[in-house]
């Protein structure tokens, strides 16, 4: 049981609602260019249907942690009428339901792909400052540093898919390197596979220094959860953003919020429109997490 997040995890910025106090790189974040408990999926707002997993997380689940009814959570999602490019995953540390809203799309992980990385590096003895800056900062150079300590290019596709299965994602093909600069940052990654693997992340060996440095992440991925105000929980994330084929940007982030008992739900979010700019895509992720802190009692959560 993870019982330090709360002390060394600063509280959620409050006053990060204004999208002109994030300063913002105008190319992408993600490369230049015991028992299993059941998970379930259910899906609202014309979202993608999702094939039932199983999850590999052990503990206290969301349902015999008490948790509400989700419908109320989708009653209230599809009041909020967040767009038709909008989508949310949620997934209780511990196991339970898959939750997912709005669009489903499966789109590229751009730098919260860094995160598996990040792990399988640290598997492999990189260099602490290098996984700080690949997660603290989103710096492209420390991620393609620490894609080559794990050989070549497909000997690091192999390592980073292990950490993706380990953390109970099943199916997400790690893209193949065709480029010397390349951090696997172009890999498909659904929200709720994206969701799953961040619920168990605190359940994971090696994870420790990764979630502190996902707790102290700079400017550029101040947003989204980051953003939510309310003081009952404390937040670690990952944001991901880049050009899509279609023009305009795509945004993603994956994270945990962490309540003072130490009980944790996994978040995974993305928005995108053709055309989007950047600072679109943050505003509408900073109205999911005011979405977040609006339905912070009822949400899902549970431990390892």
């Amino acid at each position: 049981m993870r019982t330090y997040l709360w002390g060394r995890l600063r509280p959620a910025v409050a006053t990060l609602i204004g999208v002109g106090l994030v300063s913002v790189s105008a190319i992408s974040c993600g490369q230049t260019d015991g028992t299993p408990a059941p998970v379930r999926s259910t899906a609202t707002s014309g979202a993608a249907s999702t094939a039932a997993s199983t999850s590999r997380v052990t503990g206290t689940s969301a349902s015999a942690a008490g948790n509400p009814d989700y419908a109320e959570l989708h009653a209230s999602w599809e009041k909020s009428d967040f767009g038709p490019g909008v989508g949310l995953a949620l997934v209780p540390v511990g196991g339970g339901e898959v939750l997912t809203f709005g669009n489903q799309n499966q789109r590229v992980a751009w730098s919260t792909i860094k995160v598996p990385l990040a792990l399988a590096a640290q598997r492999n003895g990189s260099k602490q400052a290098l996984i700080s800056k690949a997660i603290i900062n989103s710096d492209n150079d420390a991620a393609l540093s620490l894609r080559e300590s794990l050989g070549t290019p497909e000997e690091a596709r192999t390592k980073v898919t292990a950490v993706l299965r380990d953390g109970g994602d099943d199916s997400t093909a790690v893209v193949t390197i065709k480029a010397a600069d390349e951090t696997f940052g172009l890999t498909e990654w659904k929200l709720a596979d994206a969701a799953t693997f961040a619920a168990h992340l605190p359940c994971m060996k090696d994870t420790d220094e990764i979630l502190t440095y996902m707790g102290e992440v700079n400017s550029n991925q101040q947003w989204g959860i980051e953003s939510m105000t309310s003081p009952r929980v404390t937040t670690a994330l990952k944001g991901g953003w880049g050009p899509a084929d279609q023009g305009g940007y795509e945004v993603r982030q994956l994270g945990l919020i962490t309540w003072k008992d130490g009980r944790e739900l996994a978040v995974t979010m993305q928005t995108y429109q053709p055309g989007q700019e950047m600072s679109t895509g943050i505003a509408h992720l900073n109205e999911v997490a005011a979405w977040l802190d609006k339905n912070v009692a009822k949400l899902p959560r549970g431990k390892c």
